[in-house]
């Protein structure tokens, strides 16, 4: 066993997993696309094909619309295109898989045949990220880690795609209800630990994980504050990290901003989160945090005028 520090001097016993200390990102297969994160930050696009999300809900419901603004992020440096048919923004309500297959399967058969980049369905329905799959998306973005559904499992390991295992504290719906935690690091870390080796267990791949430890998703203004600032105690866990900061409830909260004006503070999130060791960026504003990716990267990774 190894012992880790976590904020406020708490420590976990820390199983010593078979890649030991992770390195910075590593490659990850998605489809006929190949994710080399060593080298560089990725971004991933949001693509919220919703009425409601909290900051876009209703601008792509338009199919049409929805394929030209992923085109779009594209063209600024989206590396890859997540695409979400429900909402879930603290107190939302679910939608049927079959809503929400109708608003994403059409999104993702018109991605495939224009964007050469890898689609990732945003779903924790394992019936809508089969056929997405099958539309030609190449990763899976669960919220609840393949909890909310227990055949995602299956999905995830049948097809062999990279999957996000992101850690909530309750639902969409009740997750913003007074969240608590002893110690939100060595909880959620913990969390990890736990769900990598079950999944593993049930076949899905090491190499096909990635986490995500769930910013604004069942956790106070101090809670993300609180991760973000020991975002690199999850490095050891050896997988890719991800991390979704934009434009979310906390950052409004520290500046007393609205969703439209917190692209200073969403831009302040990702650079501190690749510092910390974030691997993937999921972001609205794909042509501002590619900059502020590619300087950030200069300073931690080292610059290199090819990347």
């Amino acid at each position: 066993m190894a012992i880790k520090n976590f904020e406020g001097g708490n420590k976990i016993s820390e199983l010593l997993l078979p890649y030991g200390r992770g390195l910075l990102g590593g490659e990850v297969k998605a489809g006929k696309h190949t994710l080399d994160l060593s080298r560089r930050t990725h971004l991933m696009g949001i693509l919220n094909v919703t009425p409601d999300s909290f900051s876009d809900g209703g601008k792509y419901l338009d199919s049409q619309r929805a394929l030209a603004h992923a085109m779009r992020m594209a063209e600024e440096g989206a590396d890859i295109i997540d695409v979400g048919g429900e909402s879930s923004r603290p107190g939302s309500l679910p939608v049927s898989a079959e809503e929400e297959l109708r608003r994403v399967i059409p999104v993702v058969e018109g991605l495939a045949g224009k964007i050469d980049l890898p689609i990732s369905i945003d779903t924790y329905k394992s019936e809508v990220a089969e056929r997405a799959l099958q539309a030609g998306a190449a990763m899976i973005n669960d919220i609840s880690a393949c909890r909310m559904d227990q055949r995602m499992v299956e999905v995830a390991a049948k097809y062999q795609c990279p999957v996000v295992l992101m850690h909530m504290k309750g639902t969409p719906r009740d997750m913003q209800l007074n969240p608590y935690y002893d110690s939100v690091v060595e909880e959620i870390y913990q969390f990890f630990l736990e769900r990598v080796e079950y999944l593993g267990h049930m076949g899905i791949l090491r190499e096909n994980m990635i986490i995500d430890p769930g910013i604004g998703f069942g956790k106070t203004v101090e809670h993300n504050l609180t991760i973000l600032r020991n975002l690199s105690s999850f490095r050891s866990l050896g997988l890719p990290i991800l991390i979704g900061t934009s434009r979310k409830f906390f950052i409004g909260a520290v500046l007393s901003a609205g969703v439209e004006e917190r692209l200073e503070g969403t831009a302040a999130t990702v650079a501190l989160a690749i510092s910390q060791g974030a691997d993937i960026v999921r972001v609205h504003d794909v042509r501002e945090m590619k900059k502020v990716a590619v300087i950030t990267d200069a300073i931690v990774r080292g610059y290199n005028a090819k990347t």
